[in-house]
């Protein structure tokens, strides 16, 4: 097979293949190496690569242990690039931002150092926005990545450094982490897969506060459901260190297969379909009637997909979801701000949340807390009616890479940085598991169009179960390449624009 026939591969194959002896961890290692080099200067998605004599010679130990009969696990010898968000040991963990450049990371996270047991070998970062705010993968420090399909967009964010890696077989598959929509959004604008587990299944930290700082999680991101699931079962499971991570049963699986009652009908399954709320959500044109065409082929297949409201008042929950996003995120900024003059070094949006944290009353983040307690029971409720629930990705298509974030949908404007996104808050707040999975392609057929999927309270295996069973509905979309992997080699490393 040759080097482009193995980044081809999805993960499971490249196991598969390593395991059998039929591919060698060097070659693996190689191969990614040369792709990186190719395309990475044009995409900007790894930051912070390690150097490949370091890369070559991890590679090699793996490939020793192989030879000696031992395998570390599923991941042994695959690369990996942990989002800047998490420690990797020996690499900065930069959040995007100037301030935090050399902050090079003494310990490996939980989720880090559970890839690198399975056999995982990490390479590098992958780039995010600053602080992970605002869905459009840029910074200051590292400069812009642009969508795997057209460099002239943006990737989405926060995870968009992984999306791209992954779309453009940098990387076999990628963790991520997830605020709002941070796994979803460019997972759906990149064609491939990206999951926000329940809250609690992937054990955050180290980190100082343990209680109130979980409305974020890590996850998994890829290019197939098995590969998925399998991530996430490396992933998951209790760590003392992380006092609200989910216990599951050890060796439990998620890959659909593996796991107990692990049939994928797509007959007779109930979506619950949210649209745009009503009208209530400003959306570009073809997204919700791309979304809608895509549940088609569900109901095709003979599940039942029903149009239904939320039922929730959205500006309350809105407010609600302003109160806790600043309370976390300003905590963030001021964690990293040591002086006035630092300001000058954080971008506007981050400063907002900041500033607006400064005076929040314990009185506003408590009647906060309550609206997110009701809501949590009406969306369990609604999903004892459905097995899931279906929302765009974004409510936007991909916007021109040098644009901050959309200050306008239509005749609509947004009166925040992330308005454009609120269709990711409800699997966030409620602390649901939510699948992006790939459901087509804007009319020029540049662009990929994401589906949301949300499932009931820890229902992560059944929620992979459904995208198990859609997944060969969208098997059109998935075999499409990014249109750079098409360009002969003369074509590549062209610098991606920076904003």
């Amino acid at each position: 097979m040759s080097a482009s026939g193995f980044l081809n591969a999805s993960a499971s194959e490249l196991s598969s293949a390593i395991h059998a002896r039929a591919l060698s961890c060097r070659e693996l290692m190689q191969a990614t190496l040369q792709r990186v080099a190719a395309l990475n200067p044009r995409f900007n998605a790894i930051v912070n690569l390690a150097s490949a004599d370091t890369l070559l010679q991890q590679a090699d130990a793996h490939d020793a242990l192989l030879a000696q009969g031992q395998s570390m696990g599923w991941m042994h010898g695959l690369p990996f690039a942990a989002k800047d968000t998490g420690h990797a040991l020996g690499f900065p963990t930069t959040l995007g931002t100037p301030l935090l450049k050399d902050a090079v990371a003494a310990q490996d996270s939980i989720v880090i150092a559970r890839m690198k047991a399975a056999g995982g070998i990490c390479i590098g970062k992958t780039n995010m926005p600053e602080f992970g705010m605002g869905s459009h993968t840029y910074n200051t420090l590292f400069g812009t990545t642009p969508n795997a399909w057209d460099n002239t967009v943006s990737a989405g964010g926060s995870s968009g450094g992984a999306a791209v890696a992954l779309a453009l077989r940098l990387l076999p598959l990628a963790d991520g982490s997830d605020f709002m929509g941070s796994l979803r959004n460019p997972a759906g604008w990149a064609n491939i897969y990206g999951m926000r587990p329940s809250q609690g299944r992937v054990p955050a930290g180290p980190k100082p506060e343990l209680y109130v700082s979980q409305l974020g999680t890590d996850g998994p991101m890829a290019r197939t459901v098995q590969d998925l699931a399998r991530l996430l079962s490396t992933q998951a499971g209790y760590d003392a260190r992380a006092p609200l991570s989910i216990a599951q049963p050890p060796g439990q699986s998620f890959v659909p297969g593996e796991w107990a009652g692990a049939s994928a009908p797509m007959k007779g399954l109930r979506i619950g379909w949210l649209g745009d709320l009503g009208g209530y959500l400003a959306t570009e044109p073809g997204i919700v009637s791309g979304l809608e065409a895509a549940l088609a082929r569900c109901e095709t297949a003979g599940a039942h997909v029903e149009p239904i409201a939320l039922g929730f008042d959205h500006d309350r929950l809105w407010l609600a979801w302003l109160e806790w996003r600043r309370a976390l995120m300003g905590s963030v900024v001021a964690g990293v701000m040591k002086s006035p003059a630092d300001r000058a070094r954080i971008k506007p949006e981050a400063l907002w949340e900041y500033d607006r944290a400064q005076g929040l009353q314990w009185t506003e983040f408590h009647a906060a807390s309550l609206v997110r307690s009701a809501f949590f029971n009406h969306m369990a409720a609604l999903l004892q009616r459905f097995d899931v629930l279906a929302l765009p990705t974004a409510q936007v298509w991909p916007f021109a890479v040098e644009t901050t974030w959309p200050r306008q949908i239509g005749s609509r404007t947004m009166d925040t940085y992330h308005r454009w996104m609120e269709c990711t808050i409800h699997a966030t707040f409620a602390g649901l598991p939510a699948i992006s999975v790939p459901a087509g392609f804007d009319v020029s057929g540049r662009w990929p169009l994401g589906l949301q999927l949300i499932g009931p309270p820890q229902g992560d295996a059944a929620l992979l179960r459904v995208a198990a069973a859609y997944e060969p509905l969208a098997a059109d979309w998935l075999q499409r390449l990014p249109p750079v992997l098409a360009e002969p080699a003369s074509d590549r490393g062209r610098q991606p624009p920076v904003c």
